[in-house]
């Protein structure tokens, strides 16, 4: 049984954060949000994802949503050393990244936020969890930057895809990593009077 009355709006065309939303039970409807994404060198990582997840939300509340509606950002990196890695440039780019994760542990952070349609009340937020890649062969690497796979992700692999062959360990929130850490925001929700769970 759920329980909603507010609108619920997705800002991100991201296929992966609707199929996560999709697992609330909830109706919502998608909006494309481009937001500018740059953001100064020195910043943490944690600052980086809950701006931007915030920028989101609020360039689709920009463009005109009902006041009542409740607009969802978030916003993923991958850091491996202090360094943030995002999107691939291009297909060089990619197999410098797994190979630079290839062996070792990363973090991955999502950032996100709620903010109501009238801009009354915004929450935001991060979650933070650590893959560990077990070693990649090159071989490996070629066919898999090849298929196309890592060429619109963070750090150029996707672990609810092919990717998820060289992981070898999750340590914290699977739906962190995929890009909307659904607990997180089942709780956030709630902050709003919307429950999924009545």
């Amino acid at each position: 049984m759920t329980q909603q009355e507010k609108p619920l709006i997705l800002a991100s065309g991201s296929p992966r954060r609707r199929e996560l939303l999709s697992l609330l039970n909830l109706p919502f409807e998608v909006k494309v949000s481009d937001a500018d994404e740059s953001v100064p060198d020195d910043w943490s990582p944690e600052r980086i994802v809950q701006e931007l997840a915030l920028r989101k939300a609020q360039a689709v509340i920009a463009e005109g949503v009902p006041h009542d509606a409740i607009v969802i950002g978030s916003d993923t990196i991958v850091v491996l050393d202090g360094v943030v890695l995002g999107k691939p440039t291009d297909e060089a780019d990619a197999k410098r990244m797994l190979k630079a994760l290839s062996g070792r542990t990363h973090q991955v952070y999502t950032g996100l936020a709620c903010i109501q349609g009238s801009g009354e009340r915004e929450l935001s937020d991060f979650s933070r969890a650590g893959v560990t890649m077990r070693s990649i062969a090159e071989s490996e690497i070629e066919a898999y930057v090849a298929g196309g796979e890592p060429m619109d992700k963070a750090g150029s692999y996707a672990v609810q895809g092919l990717g998820a062959v060289f992981v070898e360990r999750i340590e914290g929130d699977y739906h962190t990593i995929v890009g909307l850490p659904i607990a997180a925001l089942y709780r956030m929700l709630g902050q709003f009077g919307i429950h999924a769970l009545g």
